[in-house]
């Protein structure tokens, strides 16, 4: 075993005992959701060329159970994705303001999220519980990164940290996501920490 994958076991017993510790005041390890909302665009339009990622979604009861193996996973698929993707904006690559696609090796964000989704879904993770997510950044500026449901918590796997974190952890304001129950539909976000916001354009 090398010691990258004994520092990679070691973070989910160091995670689960963070977890252990929260106080009454903390906010939940899950997300709460508040009702339906309009798709980003992007996303609008991409599940009109590609349907299949947008269907409804078999319901297992609840966040799947994070085991180590899982946890493992995730942080490889978050690296392995994050190390093989340059960042370019759609302006840059496509000529235009927003399209959302697979990337081949150069991507914006939510093109980073689309590709680890696709990736946990072929290695056994439910489409319920890989969530694409808009926040907002500390700066205002827009985000997707790609929300993942365990009975530990929401964590968050994003273009700008190899590390995954607990939601709550993150220094953004959550919007709103895909539906558990459809990929196709979406809803809004009960941040704790947000303030009413409109359309916001990822980045």
């Amino acid at each position: 075993m090398t010691a990258k994958t004994i520092v990679k076991a070691g973070l989910l017993g160091a995670l689960l005992s963070g977890l252990a510790a929260q106080t009454a005041w903390a906010f939940p390890a899950n997300m709460v959701t508040s009702g339906s909302t309009n798709p980003p665009v992007g996303h609008y339009e991409f599940c009109k060329t590609t349907p299949r990622e947008c269907r409804s979604n078999a319901s297992h009861g609840g966040p799947g159970v994070l085991t180590r193996e899982g946890w493992k996973t995730l942080l490889q698929v978050n690296y392995d994705v994050n190390e093989s993707i340059t960042p370019m904006t759609d302006k840059d690559i496509y000529g235009v303001e927003e399209r959302w696609s697979y990337p081949d090796n150069v991507g914006d964000c939510e093109d980073y999220v689309l590709l680890k989704r696709k990736k946990l879904i072929e290695d056994g993770f439910s489409p319920s519980d890989l969530l694409i997510t808009v926040v907002l950044q500390p700066n205002g500026d827009g985000h997707a990164v790609l929300t993942v449901r365990t009975d530990r918590g929401d964590f968050v796997l994003d273009n700008m940290r190899n590390k995954v974190l607990l939601w709550s952890d993150t220094e953004y304001t959550f919007l709103k996501r895909q539906s558990t129950e459809d990929s196709g539909r979406w809803v809004k976000l009960q941040d704790g920490r947000a303030v009413a916001v409109g359309t916001v354009r990822t980045q």
